[in-house]
């Protein structure tokens, strides 16, 4: 699949990009090399490959979920306009 400039000039509009007709001209030959190329990806035998969802065999570090910090929720509300069962109640303002 090759782009044309009617293509192209639709990609512009979406990525909201103004091109002159000489860039035009060059990216229509640019991208279409590179559409040829996936295109060309796409055909390879796959099977039998194991997708993956890294190329290294790398583990995600996770700290440990451990409280670190004091709640202090009732003192923080103690400046709040009005407060309910520990939430701020705010006057409503949609109908």
């Amino acid at each position: 699949m090759s782009l044309d400039k009617v293509k192209l000039q639709h990609i512009a509009m979406l990525a909201r990009l103004k091109l002159t007709d000489e860039e035009y001209a060059e990216s229509v030959e640019k991208l279409s090399k590179i559409v040829d190329f996936v295109d060309q990806l796409s055909q390879a035998d796959t099977t039998g490959v194991t997708p993956m969802a890294h190329p290294l065999d790398a583990v995600q570090r996770l700290r440990p979920d451990v409280v670190t910090e004091v709640d202090d929720r009732d003192r923080y509300q103690e400046n709040a306009a009005a407060v309910s069962a520990g939430l701020y109640l705010v006057p409503k303002v949609l109908e």
